[in-house]
């Protein structure tokens, strides 16, 4: 059996969207159309032998714990043969897709009724459930899957009779709405006809709704400006060699655009003019978050236009070489100084071909194949090419010195005082830890004049790793924290994969002199305090060994890391690197320890650039904030909620009497919030050790409100658990709810926020944002591009402000 064909005719289960209720109102019709394709189907798999045998019944459904598919087979297989006969699955999916409730629920029953005893005892249920657990990719301790299945097997056995009949089954899932009709959903995907999908409707194109032209309002401000600008510009130019013909008049109009967009490019890039702006009115009105699109924007306009220019000065020279009149050739025109054509010594045409060459060879080497393919010196070494244009130009064209004169100042000091800043001393990183899914944790020295805003950025330069490559990072620690500053870096290029790589390497074992002496200094230094905000809890403001027993970001508030000699990396000791599941104060589960290998104390060498500003700045002018990260997109928002947080501790008061706490209203000129919500969306379960503790922290400080009223709210999804509708996964959904619902905390992460699995239901969780009425709607993003657009087209419907962390 060629199991690709096999693939390519089913298709993903999950690309299919189809209802419940379409499928049980199918009339003889449709009905008919269903048991052809299925037939087809059916065909396709089988083969010649007219037979589906357990591997490709297997392969069929795209299960990833064989439990599941053995259990379906044997009970598709009703003669017991060992394979599955069309007539035998007609009948089967008959039942599960036009039978009723009841029938879908014997089946699921059957399926964990492993024995086929007619009842399910407690280890049939921990089979299950274990099953369950490799289908949604989540790993917990052998104790916690017994407690799942207790939790789901003392709330089903209502007679305590030590077996769950199907009566006590029904009932426990008849309290999940919704559930038992879309039982079988997920098993039939692969069956479900195309011409059975309803197809909504296509919605009208987004620049034609007013939802967009309202957040847009800026971008196209600009856009407009723009395009009426070059038009002002083209037609004067061309107008005043209008006697010259008609190639020149084109020609020169290219030429003035040119020297307004040539100029004017580098001023986009100005990142420390652009961090100031951000602080001023103007940020309401330029679109300063998309400086980046219009930089690029601009590019592809310089090259349209260099290309029409070049062309109607070739042109030109062709009718000048034809004319008798004319003593030069036409390569004579282009190619040299004889004609005397420019305003220094006739360059005009030698440094026009040396422009579009070197503007062709930037052009090319911008393209995302280069940069994102490992070869960022190449992009990187050939945009500084610029530099040479400018002198080509300002030889070139008359008059492109004096639309260079303004940005060309500011573009020399914005160099210069990053220069100066970023070479002025050099820092350190004092530790790194190697975090899941490749990701670099690192905590660099904090020089005492390093102001920065949450959600700001910085560029870092590791002479080790790369002499001369600058790469941006969002700073994922709080400003508040004095002493540190926070970068986390995921391993997706050839520079991150050589810092993951290169402390990964780096051997943990001091064989040195003076061992005893370093290790000596290193646990004292262990233990000097840090300052903590004002008005915080004595815990600090982020999680430490101190008042939460795991330390997955490997940094406490018990003291700072060991300086070691330059180059030298130190492992922590096994007490700081110990990392456990949890946060009560009770007994918790232990589920992994940082090895020495991947905490490790440092001195390395490095420098930065900057802070500069992000559209996250906008946050705490915002009233309602909904903050969505998806991945390693949640280090701006680490950042923002540690000092958000922080502020919000800086309100409360306690009575010195009667030790009753109150806050104080926490709007004001700095921060007008009225509430937040924190959405993050991650593949898999080792993601939330990131920043585990840093929520659990965020959690403990509102532990004395009510869950209802809090100002902040968390919302945790992970995208590789199946959800309640798939009948893989019903029954491991159910046990953690109850778990929870006991424990007062998710067994995933061991947060008080429940895991919920599957992605996020946008309209709802918009439509539930919008029903709280807590002020003006906020929407910050960082992830992927695409889901970037999704997200854009939801707050265009809901009228929601959407801004999108950008490089």
């Amino acid at each position: 059996m060629n199991l690709k064909t096999m693939e390519r005719a089913l298709g993903h289960p999950k690309t299919t969207h189809l209802s419940p209720l379409s499928l049980s109102t199918m009339n003889a019709k449709e009905d008919a159309k269903w048991l052809q394709w299925v037939t087809q189907q059916f065909e396709t798999i089988a083969g010649e032998d007219r037979e589906i045998n357990l591997q490709e019944f297997k392969t069929a459904l795209n299960v990833k714990e064989s439990f599941f598919a053995e259990r379906f087979f044997a009970l598709f297989d009703s003669d017991g043969s060992g394979t599955i006969s069309l007539e035998e699955l007609r009948e089967a999916l008959t039942l599960l897709v036009h039978g009723n409730p009841m029938e879908k629920l014997r089946f699921l029953f059957q399926v964990y009724d492993v024995d086929g005893n007619g009842s399910i005892d407690p280890d049939e249920l921990r089979t299950v459930l274990q099953s369950c657990l490799r289908e949604s990719a989540i790993s917990l301790p052998e104790e916690k899957l017994d407690q799942l299945t207790l939790a789901l097997f003392e709330s089903a056995d209502k007679d305590a009779s030590g077996a769950i009949t199907f009566d006590e089954l029904r009932d426990e899932l008849q309290r999940c709405p919704g559930v038992m009709e879309n039982l079988t959903i997920s098993a039939v995907h692969w069956l479900t006809p195309p011409s059975a999908q309803r197809r909504p409707r296509p919605p009208r194109p987004r620049p034609l709704t007013s939802a967009y032209w309202h957040n847009h309002r800026g971008q196209l401000l600009c856009l407009a400006a723009y395009a009426g600008l070059h038009v002002l510009l083209f037609a004067l130019a061309a107008s005043a060699h209008r006697a010259l013909g008609v190639s020149v008049m084109v020609a020169k109009g290219c030429g003035q655009c040119l020297n307004f967009d040539c100029s004017f490019i580098a001023v986009l890039m100005l990142r420390r003019c652009l961090t100031w702006l951000r602080a001023t009115r103007l940020a309401q009105v330029l679109p300063l978050d998309q400086n980046i699109q219009f930089h690029q924007l601009m590019g592809c306009v310089v090259v349209g236009l260099s290309l029409v220019h070049t062309v109607a000065h070739v042109v030109n020279f062709a009718l000048q070489a034809q004319s008798e009149s004319s003593p030069f050739h036409f390569w004579e025109l282009l190619l040299t100084t004889r004609p005397g054509i420019g305003w220094v010594h006739g360059v005009a045409s030698p440094t026009g071909v040396a422009l579009l060459l070197l503007l062709l060879l930037m052009s090319a080497c911008t393209s995302p194949c280069i940069r994102r393919s490992g070869h960022f010196e190449v992009f990187y070494w050939t945009h500084l090419s610029y530099l040479p244009m400018w002198l080509l130009l300002s030889l070139h064209g008359p008059n492109f010195w004096k639309w260079l004169l303004v940005p060309g100042i500011l573009f020399f000091f914005e160099k210069a005082i990053g220069l100066i800043v970023s070479r002025m001393a050099a820092l350190h990183i004092v530790e790194a830890n190697l975090l899941p899914s490749k990701v670099t944790h690192l905590l660099i020295k904090r020089p005492p004049l390093f102001n920065y805003m949450p959600g700001d950025y910085l560029y870092l330069n590791i002479p080790t790793i790369a002499r001369y490559e600058w790469h941006p990072f969002t700073i994922s620690s709080a400003p508040e924290q004095k002493d540190t500053i926070w970068l986390h870096i995921r391993s997706q290029g050839q520079w991150t994969n050589r810092l993951y790589e290169s402390f990964k390497a780096s051997d943990p074992v001091d064989c040195g002199s003076k061992r005893l002496s370093r290790s000596l200094k290193m646990r004292r230094s262990q233990r000097r305090p840090q300052p903590t905000c004002s008005g915080a809890t004595a815990q600090g403001a982020v999680a430490s060994n101190a008042d939460v027993t795991m330390e997955l970001t490997s940094y406490t508030s018990e003291g700072t890391p060991w300086q070691a000699e330059e180059g030298l990396v130190h492992a922590g000791t096994k007490d700081r690197t110990q990392a456990q599941w949890g946060a009560s104060a009770s007994g918790q589960v232990l589920v992994s320890e940082l090895s020495p290998e991947n905490h490790q104390f440092c001195n390395i060498k490095c420098y930065v650039n900057g802070p500069y500003g992000t559209p996250t700045r906008r946050i705490f002018a915002s009233e309602h904030a909904v903050l969505i990260g998806a991945g390693i997109g949640i280090t701006p928002f680490a950042s923002i909620l540690q000092s958000i947080m922080c502020r919000y501790q800086k309100r409360k008061h306690i009575c010195p009497n009667c030790q009753h706490s109150w806050r104080e209203g926490i709007q004001d000129d700095d921060m007008k919030l009225h509430k937040v919500d924190f959405i993050w969306i991650t593949r898999d379960q080792r993601s939330f050790e990131w920043f585990v503790s840093l929520l659990t922290q965020l959690e403990m400080d509102q532990a004395e409100e009510a869950r209802e009223g809090r100002f902040l709210e968390l919302h945790m999804y992970m995208t590789s658990a199946l959800g309640k509708n798939d009948m893989k996964a019903i029954g491991l959904q159910m046990a953690l709810d109850l778990l929870a619902q006991k424990e007062k905390k998710d067994s995933i992460t061991g947060l008080q926020t429940r895991t919920q699995p599957g992605r996020p239901d946008w309209n709802k969780v918009f439509q539930k944002v919008a029903a709280e009425k807590k002020g003006k709607v906020q929407v910050f993003f960082c992830g992927s591009p695409a889901l970037a657009k999704v997200l854009k087209g939801h707050c265009e419907q809901f009228s929601f402000r959407f801004f999108q962390e950008n490089f």
